[in-house]
Order: C-alpha cells, then sequence, then structure tokens
C-alpha cells in the first residue's frame, strides 16, 4: 500500500473518518470508493494550499512589506499609514500611487497629513503627476506660498481638479470687477481659498452686497474675511441689524461711522451677535429668518408673475402687428 494510503486508512483529517467495510469483506466497491476519497482529499489539500506554497515559495506573512510598500515607506509614511495608502484605488498601479503621495509631500504636508488628504479624495490618485505639479505652481503664482498653499490644499482638495478656466474666470473677476488690489487677493485666497471654488455670478453677488448694499469697502472686507460667511447669512444678520435701526446704508460718497465693523458682524457667534449688536434674543431672531424667508418667496412669484404678463403683452402685440401688417 501506498502511504496515502495508509494514511486514509483510519480516515482523513479532511475529508471525514473511513467509511465502514462491508460485511463480506472488501470488494470492488469498497476499492472503487477509496480511490475517490484519494482523489477528493488530494484536491481539497491543493486547494487549501496557498498559490505561492504549491509554487515551492513560502506563504507570505500578514503586514509584509512588498516592494510597493517599500518604496512608500522610504518616502516617509510608515507600515500602518502604506497599508491604508495601498488599500485606496486597488486597481491603481503602485507607480501611479506613489506619485500623487510624492507630490504632497513635496508640498510640505506631512505622511499622514497627506494619507488623509488623499483619503478624502482619492480621485487626485489618478491624476497625472504633472497635472499636480502644475496646478501646484499655479496657486504659488495667486500667493499662496508654505503654509498657505498646505493649508489651502488641505481644506480644498478640489482645487486640483478645478478647470483652469473656472479658476481663471474667478482670480479675474476678484482683480477687474471686484477691484481687489494684487496684495487683497492673495490674502483672500489664503484666508477663504474655498473661493476659487464658487460660481462667478453668486461670488459677484456676495461682494456687491457688502460693497452696495452696506457700504463697505474692499480693505475691511479683506479684514472681515467676506467670503468665509455664507450670502444667506451676511444678508440675514444686515436685514436684522437694519430694521432694528442699528445699521444705516451710507449714501454715494458718505461714510458712516456709528455701524457696526462688519468683523464684528460676522465674526460673533449667533449668541454673541444677538446679545452684544442686535440686543436681541435668539426667538426674536428665529421669527425674523422665516418671516424674511416668506417675504423672499413672495418675491419670487411677484416676479414670476409680471415676467409671464410681460411675456403675454409682447405675444399680443406681435399678433396685433402681424394681423395689421397682413390687412
Amino acid at each position: 500500500r501506498s502511504a496515502a494510503q495508509r494514511r486514509h486508512r483510519g480516515g482523513c483529517p479532511l475529508c471525514g473518518p473511513a467509511p465502514a467495510a462491508a460485511a463480506g469483506g472488501p470488494g470492488r466497491g469498497g476499492g472503487r470508493g477509496r480511490r475517490l476519497r484519494l482523489f477528493h482529499c488530494g484536491l481539497r489539500r491543493a486547494r487549501a494550499r496557498p498559490r505561492c506554497a504549491a509554487k515551492g515559495g513560502r506563504a507570505p506573512r500578514d503586514g509584509a512589506a512588498g516592494p510597493a510598500a517599500a518604496g512608500l515607506r522610504a518616502m516617509g509614511f510608515s507600515e500602518e499609514q502604506a497599508r491604508r495608502l495601498r488599500g485606496l484605488q486597488p486597481r491603481l498601479g503602485p507607480e501611479r500611487r506613489e506619485a500623487a503621495a510624492a507630490q504632497l509631500l513635496l508640498l510640505g504636508l506631512g505622511a499622514e497629513a497627506a494619507l488623509g488628504l488623499l483619503q478624502r479624495s482619492p480621485e487626485l490618485l489618478r491624476l497625472p503627476p504633472e497635472q499636480l505639479q502644475e496646478r501646484a505652481g499655479e496657486l504659488r503664482r495667486l500667493g499662496l506660498q508654505g503654509g498657505r498653499l498646505r493649508r489651502a490644499v488641505s481644506r480644498c482638495p478640489q482645487l486640483f481638479t478645478l478647470p483652469r478656466r473656472r479658476m481663471a474666470a474667478v482670480v479675474r473677476l476678484l482683480r477687474e470687477r471686484c477691484l481687489f488690489t494684487a496684495e487683497q487677493l492673495q490674502e483672500v485666497l489664503g484666508t477663504c481659498p474655498a473661493v476659487l471654488l464658487e460660481e462667478p455670478a453668486r461670488l459677484h453677488l456676495h461682494f456687491q452686497y457688502a460693497y452696495f448694499r452696506m457700504g463697505v469697502q474692499q480693505k475691511e472686507m479683506v479684514k472681515a474675511q467676506l467670503f468665509r460667511t455664507p450670502f444667506a447669512e451676511l444678508r440675514n444678520r444686515h436685514i436684522f441689524l437694519e430694521r432694528r435701526g442699528l445699521y444705516q446704508t451710507p449714501h454715494k460718497g458718505q461714510t458712516q461711522t456709528g455701524n457696526p465693523k462688519l468683523k464684528d458682524i460676522l465674526e460673533l457667534p449667533e449668541g454673541a451677535f444677538l446679545a452684544s449688536l442686535a440686543r436681541s434674543t435668539p426667538e426674536e431672531y428665529e421669527v425674523f429668518k422665516q418671516l424674511l424667508a416668506r417675504e423672499e418667496e413672495e418675491e419670487k412669484e411677484e416676479e414670476e408673475d409680471r415676467d409671464a404678463l410681460y411675456k403675454e403683452e409682447d405675444e399680443d402685440l406681435d399678433g396685433e402687428g402681424s394681423k395689421t401688417a397682413w390687412e
């Protein structure tokens, strides 16, 4: 008997105990059953064996660093960080992953900060390294250097995927239509890099409200970090103060020194704003916001009705003109 047959006399640990022999002794059925049993056991052993062990090698240990992990370790990532990074976009080649991580490290980000950025925006791994490098250069030319650049990309990783025309349109709006100086533009982008992600039309409305409606100049806007406050919050606080007689819109060419500073209006928490500036209660402010939202809805409906009426009148005039010309 072979060694495999001797091992299977008492049963196989993978296949279970050997079947009991027939009462008449071993026969053709018993021999065939043993052969099938040997084949089945060998197949299961082959399936249970690791692939590398079947080829003569040793099975890899959990957490062992391969060539891809070695490159990340050389860049300063720990074994745990390298494992987490390899888990992002698994189908992506290790070269692309290492190149993206290297570009973020060149910006001055630490290993953990770069990993966190890629975890929040794994699509950056699919960008060509040249695009990451080029966009970083464009942001530097806008004045985002050193720590400002690191904070900007950490807060807004979408800056790497933002179309170039869109970013150029926002910069052109801030310089040519909002008339911010180059130094003021650097300060705006440094304190609120998300402004580059805004729609130019909405951004222009934000600026126009502060400039024309509130009478605030560019210098004060920069100091108050205007664009970090949502437009709805800016409008709510301003109109609330205005209706309580605590804010007066300056006329053209005049300066109102009695108005609260824009920085105080925007930076104070809501409780402090109501207590120190508006001298009101949270309940009153909440009712005011509801009424203001209702007013805006009614104004929108009236505007839609006017547009529909004007359209009907234009159609009637066109019809009468055509009829007269025909006669």
